[in-house]
């Protein structure tokens, strides 16, 4: 009797903390003005921590975000997120319209994130859609965002 309880206690406890969160981790593809692949990752109810390679300027980014997330507009699996993080990217300088020539820039900034993203009950797929402004403050210095749409597999 006291291992029946034991298993229905610990049951219990399991299916609150993953009903707590539409998902733990989600892995999957990133579209917009910077494409890739994207994983985020649930450490708590409202918190998680995304890594984002995205490509551009026939170059690449590598970000880490620390994100908050909320649900949004009383919709169940609809949640709201921002937060905040760090990226380093490597550039050629002939495809960029602020950079030289047979130049190549190696730069490291600051980002921000706020965006929606749903989860569905039928199929283990989210989707999100965010804008991500980001400061280059070492190695050429600049302001940008993307916009993009992520679509992930979640488990």
């Amino acid at each position: 009797m006291k291992r029946f309880f034991l298993s229905a206690m610990l049951a219990t406890g399991m299916f609150i903390l993953l009903n707590a969160q539409d998902y733990n981790t989600g892995i999957g593809f990133r579209f917009g003005t910077g494409n890739g692949f994207t994983v985020k990752h649930f450490f708590n109810e409202s918190g998680s921590v995304e890594g984002m390679l995205t490509t551009k300027w026939h170059g690449f980014d590598i970000t880490g975000l620390y994100e908050k997330h909320d649900r949004a507009f009383e919709a169940d699996r609809l949640r709201w997120f921002y937060g905040f993080g760090a990226h380093i990217g490597f550039y050629n300088g002939d495809y960029v319209e602020w950079g030289s020539p047979g130049s190549t820039y190696n730069v490291l900034g600051i980002d921000g994130i706020i965006g929606l993203e749903y989860s569905f009950t039928e199929a283990p797929i989210n989707l999100g859609i965010d804008l991500k402004p980001a400061l280059n403050i070492i190695g050429y210095t600049g302001f940008y965002a993307d916009f993009a749409l992520s679509v992930r597999y979640i488990f």
